[in-house]
């Protein structure tokens, strides 16, 4: 039961390492080096990426690190070993907190900006440009919230580890 749980502590910590890194490097590189680019190639970058990064590593990581959250919690609270716990508690809260973001702000975002069309099929370059001004500010903006939160439920994690 020791090692299961430890196990699930360290998926957990490196499964939403890996998540709070990529929204970090979209902060810090992806997105203001997108911020130089025209619109139309903006956007349609924005929409490869958006369809590129739907994939099995992606995915097992990005939901995996909720689950495996909640399972080390269980784990822990199951084996009496309190230390951990409060970490734990607060590491699946903000990752949680991360999800909601992502669900409510940043998915429908992306959905949009796919709606508008493949920016070279449009000949029309206010298109585009519309697209882009609905888009970027407010999914750069709750990017830096899921970057925030994410990184923030990292160190929860290293301090479950640390602590237990």
């Amino acid at each position: 039961m020791e090692m299961l749980r430890v196990a699930a502590l360290v998926a957990a910590t490196l499964t939403t390492g890996l998540v709070a890194g990529l929204f970090y490097a979209y902060t810090c590189s992806v997105m203001p080096g997108l911020r130089r680019a025209g619109d139309r190639t903006f956007v349609e970058t924005m929409q490869r990426i958006n369809v590129a990064i739907l994939n099995g590593w992606f995915l097992s990581c990005f939901l995996g690190a909720a689950v495996l959250t909640a399972l080390a919690l269980a784990l822990h609270i199951a084996a009496d070993v309190p230390r951990p716990v409060a970490w734990l508690v607060a590491a699946l809260v903000l990752y949680v907190a991360q999800l909601a973001v992502t669900f409510s702000v940043n998915v429908p975002l992306n959905n949009e900006l796919e709606a508008a069309g493949a920016p070279d099929r449009v000949a029309d370059p206010s298109v585009p440009a519309d697209a882009r001004r609905r888009f970027e500010g407010r999914w750069v903006r709750w990017n830096l919230v899921r970057t925030l939160t994410s990184t923030a439920a990292f160190a929860c994690l290293l301090g479950a580890l640390v602590s237990g």
